[in-house]
């Protein structure tokens, strides 16, 4: 109902895989601290154990008690409740150390975990990010990171110092009462098999809440990163009504998950404190009947508490290890999304190319594999190094589709692009990336200062390099007229500029950069026309001795190109000079007079 036009609306995608073989892949980020697991585990271990002592000495504290009314000696009491003491003080320090030691190792492995997924995605290819929204990238990255955290950090300690404690209680309750022992086994598949059933449950309802979250977020980003648009068109109910869909989806799903959970607390507790009854009832007509002392009685309780327990805690790690197996499974499948731009196996080496660009035969449509027309056919192009090649055309023609093959932000599906004599696929492509700079229309500045966004070009940059590029890009004026000039903060996505001014700190970041093959895509096209003097002068700069792609609309920003190349319908239909192609005529000059007519329309009606 709230779907965008042309976009599909969110859907949370077939459920995420549980295989147990991920707990392997999560487990190898916790081996660098496994020397920390290890005493964390430790830890917990000698708790559990020191657990199962105090219900004896408790026993023995009853009957030292109760057994001895009258006596005179106190000493087996007062040794009893110093034993206890000291029991419950050294409990109380592993548990302290175990809670400290597993927490630091889940939140490397948290830490680990995140940079791996983020570093990963920084290699995928524009074609997986068209594929995918960055709200659930982003979700991924966070809620479902944090979600495996327990695995790696608490639950498997738990698991263990609980699987201890459940046999230990189990052993010494036989040991204490054989007869009560077989009352309280027989009570124990109930309470497992309740907890269970509706542990499952609890999973299911809690992943389906996570994926409506997700699907609510992805929309909030999408809003938020285009709320000048939002605004624009006073669409701020449209967004309002499809992120409340996605929250009022959650809302009905943690509902569900609420219910399920206060089924849970609430059987649980009628299994508990029933088969406490039943256990004090016949305990009791044990100790009525001289087979078994009082002491022996609330020793025996307390084991039965621990059983219970140690399964209502099982049963809880078994839905956490449900819920990290769900969360890592799409964890692991951003970790195993593999690049459609394969790095060569034995890559050419690359310093400083020359620039020399051609294009041998280079077709391409953007959904590999399926039958549709292409969006180049047969691109044949050869741009020394040092040329200024402008491509025009209408709207839909391919101009930069094909200047992005130049830095392989994707793949020819025929024919290949050369660097120097050499197919751009041979190069790593760092080394290929580093010598092209790119300046587009819509330029991207990051919420950092103006010189940490320069700096972008060369990250290793004096600050006398960053104001020279600065100058150089028309730029230092203004940057200094900043309240704290180069280290005035630009805002997300550069708000706080203007878009000229946006445009000449991409220009200075170009130019700090210092490529051999410029791509400048219609890098004035969205500017006044003082800004656009300004920004085209710091062009002309940056032009000097580099191999220079100039996509424009406007004509004439592009007449003293060495070489003009339109296109129509993906292929090259004319090539020349600005005075070639008027003289010859055709697709140029039409497009070219079309825009004079116009231009001479606005200087009419002009005030």
């Amino acid at each position: 109902m709230f779907a965008r036009p042309g976009r599909a609306a969110p859907s949370a995608g077939p459920p995420p895989k549980r295989d147990p073989r991920q707990l392997r892949r999560l487990l190898a980020y916790a081996r660098p601290y496994r020397g920390l697991f290890v005493l964390g585990l430790l830890a917990t271990l000698l708790s559990s154990g020191l657990g199962l002592v105090f219900p004896a000495l408790f026993g023995r504290l009853i009957d030292a008690s109760f057994l001895r009314l009258g006596a005179q000696n106190t000493g087996p009491l007062d040794r009893t409740v110093l034993a206890l003491l000291g029991v419950f003080a050294l409990s109380a320090l592993f548990g302290a150390a175990q809670s400290y030691l597993l927490a630091r190792v889940g939140a490397a492995v948290v830490a680990d975990l995140r940079r791996a997924v983020f570093s990963h995605l920084l290699t995928l290819s524009p074609r997986f990010f068209g594929d995918h929204r960055t709200g659930d990238l982003t979700s991924r990255l966070g809620t479902d990171v944090g979600t495996v955290s327990t695995v790696v950090g608490t639950s498997l300690a738990q698991a263990a110092a609980q699987t201890i404690t459940l046999i230990g209680s189990v052993t010494l309750l036989v040991l204490t009462s054989a007869r009560l022992s077989l009352l309280t086994l027989v009570l124990i598949p109930l309470v497992i098999g309740t907890a269970i059933t509706i542990g499952r449950r609890i999973g299911r309802a809690s992943r389906a809440v996570q994926d409506a979250v997700a699907g609510a977020s992805a929309n909030a980003e999408e809003a938020i990163s285009g709320v000048r648009v939002v605004q624009s068109f006073t669409a701020e109910q449209v967004e309002e009504g499809r992120y409340g869909v996605g929250v009022q989806a959650a809302f009905a799903g943690a509902l569900k998950r609420a219910g399920l959970q206060a089924l849970m607390s609430g059987s649980m507790s009628f299994l508990s404190f029933g088969s406490l009854a039943l256990v004090l009832w016949y305990g009791g007509r044990l100790v009525m009947a001289g087979e078994i002392t009082p002491g022996s009685l609330v020793t025996f309780l307390f084991y039965a508490f621990q059983v219970g327990g140690t399964v209502a805690g099982l049963s809880g790690v078994y839905n956490q290890f449900q819920e990290a197996l769900g969360a890592s499974g799409r964890i692991f499948e951003l970790l195993d999304e593999r690049s459609d731009l394969p790095e060569p196996a034995h890559p050419m080496p690359l310093t400083r190319a020359e620039g020399r660009v051609t294009f041998e035969d280079v077709s391409f449509h953007y959904a590999a594999g399926k039958e549709q027309a292409g969006i180049l056919r047969d691109i044949s192009l050869d741009v020394p190094a040092g040329q200024i090649v402008a491509l025009v055309g209408p709207s839909g023609a391919g101009k930069s589709t094909l200047v992005s093959l130049i830095p392989r932000f994707w793949d020819v599906s025929a024919g290949r692009i050369l660097l120097d004599g050499q197919d751009v696929r041979d190069y790593a492509k760092r080394d290929l990336r580093a010598q092209i700079g790119l300046v587009p229309q819509e330029t991207l500045l990051f919420s950092g200062t103006v010189a940490e966004n320069i700096l972008y070009g060369r990250s290793e940059a004096s600050r006398a390099a960053i104001e020279a590029a600065a100058v150089a890009a028309n730029a230092h004026t203004f940057i200094t007229a900043l309240p704290q000039g180069y280290d005035t903060a630009v805002g997300e996505r550069g708000v706080k500029l203007s878009g000229g001014q946006r445009q000449r700190i991409a220009i200075a970041r170009a130019i700090l950069k210092d490529p051999r093959v410029l791509i400048l895509d219609e890098a004035t096209s969205a500017l006044d026309s003082e800004s656009e003097s300004l920004v085209q002068t710091a062009l002309e700069r940056l032009m000097v001795g580099r191999t220079t792609f100039v996509i424009a609309h406007r004509l004439s920003t592009v007449q003293h190109a060495d070489r003009i190349v339109v296109l129509e319908g993906g292929e090259i239909v004319q090539e020349g000079t600005h005075s070639e192609l008027l003289a010859r005529g055709g697709l140029y000059r039409d497009l070219y007079e079309l825009q004079f007519r116009a231009q001479a329309q606005e200087a009419r009606v002009a005030p």
